[in-house]
């Protein structure tokens, strides 16, 4: 980039300049098109000459990509030499994995495209696991994949391998630009899809037809009108709610998607109905309102559980009912056995796929919730008669709740490390030193997803990101990375245990690199804790491969990357600790809080996934199991 300023790079486009018009008067509308008329380049509205490279980067810039993650690679450079012109940010990270998880958390927070590119074999290969993370929270990522060239395709050379298959279950679309002159066409119709299904798309093409060159005319953006769903299924919806004397409202991820947290709070306010959220959508209706009951699934909060139990109607908005967001908690089984079920969702596949439900609604969900509410506003339903014991019975679950919550938090566990904090106790500091406006993501494990009882966010928008059901280590860092591009203002944060730290902390420098400031929080405890409850409960406490020798600091391996580092080996120091980071982050750095935690766990994920080992051979007697740990804890507690 020596000598080559990418500030006069930008000025030099294809788009022909404003200069110094003659003072004629005209109306604002005729202003704004005659700057339209302008500003737009010929390529979008007739056939240009140029390079596939710059059709394919015309493309993105026609669909507002602003930034694209990745490593530079040779497969894709000819078109990344333009990207500054286009006005496109390359954001050069430290692994691919990574690059698919920061386009997964900025197109999370952004509501636009995440886009991320490599090399292609194994730098394309490197991006499954984020891609699947991606399709399972629904994300609109685009995965840029160039290929070996086509003269040496299918002789085994170098960095070369089948690509197509590698992503086929975990796309939307993936288009193959099978000529070169279709780079335009297939490019845009990924990009549309993604955005349409909510879900990632593949584009993938030969590398050598980067260099073609032909007449090309850049598309147009065209997501299709969604509508709120068919009027009798918006009908029977309105009847079932009129005669529902306990409804419960469950927002799921699509709420926050669709922006419609004020719909549903609108409907919420008119039945006054509780609103429960689902696992790992915490943020899908704002936790400072009267009506929220808080979140279901894995260390969620009793007061939804136990609203959702009682419920003779429930009306699942924006949410596919995922079975693990629903298992059985603190020994009880809460999904209500008779209710009624109505789900909003936009994909008819979805719809009463998981759960039975009384009726389907395939729409978008903020404008079926309104067409809902506004079915109703006349009133007439039986859920009013019982409004003031309704409420009273909330308040009383939430009382209930946050005394059991608290008591969780504060319990004595004796420990052999009285230099080390409880996690539950780190998690509440955590929680209350936590900024109004931050977005979280989390990590998979035990801590991490324990912190479902404590993360609370009363910031309307998309603010939690998790790696969802597919359920991957190593997500939170580049996640919350890829939300900070996106939201440079919002104070961003990462949870994640010691094991899957090791993934990410690679990342750190691109923090530094790149300049993108964030907060990551890493609890060290020795362990693979979600594993090693396993082995705790089922396997006679015999420890394979799910202990963690740490004879290092990640806060000194933190400022040994020019970041800051915190240590924590006290409760008192981790609300501080916070703090203090947020305020780093406002003045640009990157801080890692290591918070040495005890080794007590969790409940495990799955007892339905597990069993006790009942072994046939002799020599593997010894591991028989007739019973679980008493304790629950670990022996090296």
């Amino acid at each position: 980039m020596a000598g080559r300023s990418i500030i006069g790079r930008a000025l030099n486009t294809s788009r022909p300049s404003l200069g110094a018009a003659p003072a004629v008067a005209v109306s604002p509308a005729t202003q704004e098109q005659t700057f339209e008329q302008r500003s737009e380049p010929r390529h979008y509205s007739e056939p240009v000459r140029m390079t596939a490279s710059e059709a394919l980067v015309e493309t993105m810039a026609r669909q507002g990509v602003e930034k694209c993650y990745g490593i530079v690679g040779s497969a894709f450079m000819d078109a990344l030499d333009i990207f500054p012109e286009a006005g496109i940010r390359f954001v050069a990270v430290q692994h691919e994995q990574n690059a698919a998880h920061m386009a997964d958390g900025y197109s999370r927070i952004s509501g636009k495209h995440g886009v991320c590119t490599a090399q292609n074999g194994p730098g394309i290969s490197n991006f499954v696991t984020g891609i699947a993370a991606a399709y399972w929270a629904h994300s609109p990522v685009i995965a840029l994949t160039p290929e070996a060239s086509t003269m040496t395709k299918g002789h085994g050379g170098f960095q070369e391998v089948d690509q197509l298959p590698l992503f086929e279950p975990i796309t939307k679309y993936q288009g193959h630009v099978n000529n070169p002159a279709r780079m335009a066409e297939i490019t845009n119709r990924a990009f549309d899809i993604a955005m349409a299904e909510r879900g990632p798309t593949q584009i993938n093409f030969p590398r050598d037809y980067l260099y073609y060159e032909g007449d090309y005319q850049i598309p147009k953006p065209t997501i299709p009108e969604k509508g709120a769903g068919g009027p009798k299924s918006i009908l029977a919806a309105v009847e079932l709610i009129r005669s529902a004397k306990n409804p419960v409202i469950l927002a799921g991820g699509g709420v926050t998607m669709a922006g419609a947290e004020a719909q549903v709070a609108q409907l919420a306010s008119l039945l006054s109905a509780p609103v429960a959220v689902t696992y790992l959508h915490n943020d899908a209706f704002p936790a400072d309102h009267p009506l929220y009951a808080g979140s279901l699934g894995y260390q969620g909060s009793q007061t939804a559980m136990h609203s959702i139990r009682e419920a003779d109607v429930v009306i699942a908005l924006g949410t596919r009912l995922s079975p693990f967001g629903t298992l059985p908690q603190y020994g009880e089984e809460y999904w209500p056995k008779n209710a009624k079920i109505i789900q909003v969702e936009v994909d008819p596949r979805r719809i009463g796929l998981t759960k039975n439900v009384d009726v389907g609604i395939c729409g978008d969900v903020k404008l079926a919730t309104e067409e809902l509410t506004t079915q109703l506003k006349d009133g007439g339903f039986a859920c009013m008669e019982t409004v003031g014991e309704r409420l009273e019975t909330l308040s009383k679950r939430r009382i209930t709740w946050t005394s059991n919550l608290d008591a969780m938090t504060n319990a004595h566990v004796s420990s052999s490390t009285p230099d080390r904090v409880r996690p539950r106790q780190a998690l509440r500091e955590l929680e209350l030193a936590m900024e109004r406006d931050s977005i979280v993501s989390t990590d998979i494990g035990n801590i991490c997803s324990v912190a479902n009882s404590y993360l609370k966010f009363s910031h309307v928008g998309p603010s939690m990101l998790a790696a969802m059901t597919f359920g991957n280590c190593g997500y939170s860092l580049p996640a919350v990375m890829g939300a900070k591009t996106a939201a440079p203002h919002r104070n961003c944060v990462s949870y994640s245990g010691d094991g899957a730290w090791g993934m990410q902390l690679n990342e750190i420098m691109t923090c530094i690199r790149e300049e993108i400031p964030v907060t990551a929080v890493v609890f060290n405890n020795g362990q693979w804790g979600a594993e090693k409850k396993n082995q705790v409960l089922w396997f006679g406490d015999r420890y394979i491969g799910s202990q963690l020798k740490n004879p290092w600091s990640y806060a000194e391996i933190a400022r040994s990357m020019a970041a800051e580092g915190i240590t924590c080996t006290h409760v008192d120091q981790v609300g501080d600790a916070l703090r203090t980071a947020s305020q780093n982050q406002r003045d640009g750095k990157t801080t890692v809080i290591e918070i040495m935690v005890t080794k007590e766990l969790g409940d495990p994920f799955r007892r339905d996934a597990m069993k006790l080992p009942f072994r046939h051979l002799e020599k593997f007697h010894s591991t028989i199991q007739t019973s679980e740990s008493e304790s629950g804890q670990p022996t090296d507690l």
